[in-house]
């Protein structure tokens, strides 16, 4: 019988602790690291993952929106949490629960101000995003005079850092690209602490920063897929585990005979006689439609099963013909030994997606260390 049992997500926190140091042990000492846990830790528990890297000293994390940093903060996490794009119908939460807000254009940098000072704050702790070629959030270069005077002109708030984001740190042949980037970030920087009296820190490389720009750590790095198990490139995946292993189970098997079709619309049809293997794992559950018609596969026994007819909603069927497998058998869809950096790429698509696709609805569970 399975493992598994039924469709669930294991989260290995020894894993977790490995690409943790691994990481970490790429950069000085002095130079602090923050943990993106957004989407749910990349599809994994946001809280989990969040509780375990502070036992492990971790300096800040960030998430994407002010919700999920509530979500932090709700179960008990109290590093310091960067909110990469609050909105500002949220300001007043964020700084209620204590969040530290990225601010990449002159129209939340008023509104934020305004509520800090109605709030009476002193001092609170903003973060300033510019654009150095990603052209997604961030400031302009040209825009640090009227940055900083607001800045001065107000006792409500202080700028903790200045970031910028790369765009392709993990493609060689972008290199003169990423040089470029940072050279400007390093420009952009230095007028800043000119014009602002003080000097904030500086972050820019994220996990393939980390890995191929050792002279852009500056005051903090920034980590998300990496401390999930994936450094963007064969050769550094191999120093890093995955920290998600989704796994599922046979509920039944078919004997297909030749011309028979399996699934909606017909979309699969046996060319003799065949078994396909029904699995309670689908598209609502993370699995998307395009990893049917044989793009996407799952791990029976160790052997390939690929992925037949339409994905459906709750359930994926599989060509299991060569496999001897039976109903209760546990299956794969990604693991340590079978990562979903494959499994991604056999439908032309990233690791980054299909975690952080993981429904809510899949069970959780955690492998302590």
């Amino acid at each position: 019988m399975s493992n598994a049992l039924e469709t669930i997500l294991e989260i290995d926190l020894g894993a977790l602790t490995h690409n943790f140091n691994y990481l970490k042990s790429k950069v000085q000492p002095q130079t602090k690291f923050l943990a993106v846990v957004k989407a749910f830790a990349y599809g994994s528990d946001s809280a989990e993952i969040a509780k375990h890297l502070e036992k492990l000293d971790v300096d800040y994390f960030a998430v994407a929106y002010v919700k999920e940093g509530v979500a932090l903060r709700d179960a008990g996490v109290t590093t310091p949490i960067l909110v990469l794009h609050p909105q500002s119908v949220n300001f007043k939460t964020l700084i209620d629960r204590c969040l530290e807000p990225n601010l990449y254009s002159a129209h939340v940098l008023d509104e934020f101000i305004k509520i800090a000072e109605g709030l009476s704050q002193k001092g609170y702790p903003i973060h300033i995003k510019f654009n150095t070629g990603l052209n997604r959030l961030g400031f302009k270069e040209s825009d640090i005079e009227s940055i900083t005077s607001k800045v001065k002109n107000t006792t409500a708030v202080q700028v903790k850092s200045i970031f910028s984001h790369l765009v392709a740190s993990e493609d060689s042949n972008e290199k003169d690209f990423s040089k470029l980037q940072i050279e400007r970030f390093n420009a952009i920087a230095k007028t800043f602490e000119e014009k602002i009296g003080y000097q904030p820190w500086m972050h820019l490389c994220n996990t393939s920063g980390i890995l191929n720009y050792p002279e852009a750590h500056f005051s903090m790095v920034r980590s998300g897929i990496g401390l999930y198990g994936f450094g963007n490139s064969t050769k550094e995946d191999k120093n890093l585990k995955p920290v998600a292993s989704l796994k599922s189970v046979i509920s039944q098997i078919h004997e297909i005979e030749k011309g028979e079709t399996v699934g909606y619309n017909r979309a699969y049809v046996s060319e003799g006689s065949e078994r396909s293997a029904t699995i309670p794992i689908g598209h609502a559950d993370g699995i998307n439609r395009i990893y049917g018609h044989g793009k996407g596969y799952v791990i029976i026994n160790g052997e390939r099963a690929p992925i037949i007819g339409n994905v459906c909603m709750d359930m994926i069927m599989v060509n299991v013909s060569n496999i001897a497998c039976k109903e209760g058998d546990e299956v794969v869809v990604f693991d340590a030994t079978y990562p979903a950096s494959d499994l991604a790429e056999s439908a032309q698509t990233i690791s980054y997606e299909i975690l952080t696709a993981i429904s809510q609805r899949v069970k959780r569970i955690v492998k302590p260390e």
